[in-house]
This record gives structure tokens, sequence and C-alpha cells, in this order.
């Protein structure tokens, strides 16, 4: 009884393991059978692998799959073809400008002279963004934007290109009566040929001297004067730049801190009145700034507040 179960179940494992064949008329040759069977199941379809089994055993993949060479070995052709046909215009040379920085030898002081002064130009126009920066108005007017910014406690609003771009054009309004003096008396006589180069940087120079004399304290200035071992100066002409800009510089920082304490004042009253009611009613866990930085906005917004600021700005001048 165990041996006749033993077999049933052998032949019913063969009779599972068996493929399913199907007869194929359209090949050519007898014998031939197609077997299907399912290889990989996705969602909603069966993808089905057909192989070609002959009589004698051997498998054969069917036609479709079978590469054309001749098509192959075309595209490689056409391929090399267009290649070819490209390296010819790759390898021309490009045009590159020369550039000659070379310092030959010469006996001629005039040309020392000359590059000497052309050393120096460059080395002027290498720090032209900070002597524009540190003697204009622009040193005033950042620090004052920024401390605006901090009062209202809006974190990075505006961002920084907002007032940095409004600090420069502010400066550009204020510069521009003394950039036209310099134009009229230094940058058009010697682009005129009537004064020299020295003579053109005099000139250019005492408007900004004019300017920077008027907004700098007497204290600092007296200070770099003291402190560089100078004789006592009779006019203004007699004070050098080096001595003249970081005496303005802190002037400018000393009134951008006066007008910075001025606007800090409604806005620290605004925090204490909201720190206060929230104490009094026991929310201790609630952050004042959350709640006063609405209120803050509605003053500035009711003052006009950047109008304010910006008229300040430029009356200080």
């Amino acid at each position: 009884m165990m041996a006749r179960d033993i077999a049933t179940v052998g032949r019913r494992r063969r009779q599972v393991q068996m493929p399913a064949y199907r007869s194929r008329p359209d090949w050519p040759e007898a014998g031939e059978f197609h077997r299907a069977g399912p290889v990989e199941q996705g969602a909603g379809f069966t993808l089905e692998v057909a192989t070609a089994v002959k009589s004698n055993g051997q498998v054969t993949p069917p036609a479709g799959r079978q590469l054309s060479w001749p098509l192959v070995l075309g595209g490689a052709a056409l391929l090399a073809g267009l290649v070819l046909g490209l390296k010819p215009a790759l390898a021309q040379p490009v045009p590159v400008p020369q550039v000659n920085l070379n310092l030959a030898q010469t006996t001629d002081p005039r040309q020392v002279v000359d590059t000497v002064r052309l050393l120096v130009l460059l080395t002027v126009l290498a720090l032209a963004p900070a002597l524009v920066l540190l003697m204009t108005s622009f040193t005033r007017i950042i620090v004052v934007l920024s401390f605006v910014r901090s009062a209202l406690a809006t974190q990075q609003t505006p961002p920084n290109q907002i007032l940095i771009g409004l600090a420069l054009f502010l400066t550009f309004f204020i510069m521009a009566p003394v950039y036209n003096q310099v134009k009229t008396q230094a940058i058009d006589p010697y682009l005129a040929g009537r004064i020299t180069q020295e003579q053109a940087l005099a000139a250019g120079a005492r408007p900004v001297r004019e300017f920077m004399y008027r907004q700098t304290r007497e204290k600092d200035l007296a200070l770099f004067v003291h402190m560089s071992g100078m004789a006592q100066p009779r006019t203004r002409d007699d004070v050098p730049l080096h001595v003249l800009i970081p005496a303005f510089i802190i002037s400018e920082l000393k009134t951008a801190f006066q007008m910075g304490f001025l606007i800090y004042i409604p806005f620290l009253i605004i925090d204490l009145v909201i720190a206060s009611t929230l104490m009094a009613m026991g929310m201790f866990m609630v952050p004042p700034v959350m709640i006063s930085l609405p209120f803050k906005l509605m003053l500035f917004v009711l003052v006009d507040g950047w109008y304010l600021v910006v008229k300040s700005l430029l009356e200080s001048f």
C-alpha cells in the first residue's frame, strides 16, 4: 500500500512539472513545438518567453531575436565617417589674445616712473571699493538701516541685499554734488589736457576732503592728529588723508549709533508693555517677541517708518 501511494505521488509530480506544448504550424520544420510558460508577472500582464524545440533536442531562439549584422555594420561605418569629418574642424586653433606684462630693463628714468605710476594706479583701483565705502556716507546709512531691522526684530527681513542696495543708492544721491565738483574741477580738465595728473588728483581730492571735514568732529580729528605725532595743522589742507579718513569713520559711527538709539526707544517701549501684560496674565511660557512683532510692524507702518528714517538720514548730511 505504501509503495502504491509513493508511485501515485511521483506520477502527480511528473504531471505537474511537465511543460505545456502546443503545435506551431508556421514553423517549416516537422516535429517542432512551442513551449510557452509564464516567466514574470506584473500589474495586469504576463511576460512569456518562447523557445523553439526541434525533434533532435536542440533549442534555438525565434527568428525575431536574430540581429541584422549588415544594419549594425552600416551604422558603425556612418558613425566613423561623422567622427572623422569633425576632426579637422575640432583641430583648428582658436585665436586667443596675448597679454604681455614683462618689465624689461631700461636706461630711461621716465619709463621707470611710468611703470611705478601704473603699479600705484592698479593698487588704488584694487582698494577703490573700500575707499568708496569709507570716504562717503555709506557707513552711516548702512549702520542705521541695520539698527532699524534689529529694532523691529524681523531677523533677516529685509535681507542684506536689499539694505546694501538701498544704502548704495542713497549714497549715490548724497554724494552726487561732490561727484559733480570732482568732475568739473579734476576729470574734465585732465581729459582736455589742461592740467597734469598730479594737479587732477589734488583738485579731485579737495571736494571729498570738504565733505569729510563737515561730518568730522574736532575731537576725533584732534585724536588722530595727536597720535600721528605731526605738527599742529594751521589749515584744513595741512591735514593728510591718512589722518582725516579714520577720524571721519569714527565720527560717522558715533552719529549712526545715536540715530540707532532714537530708533530703538519706541520699539523698546512696546516690548516692555507686551512683557508686562503677559506676566500679569500668567503667560510665562509665551515669548514676548512673538506677540510684540505684529504691534511693532503696525506702528512702523502707521507712522511711515521708512520715509522718516530715509528723511532723517538725508537731512543729517
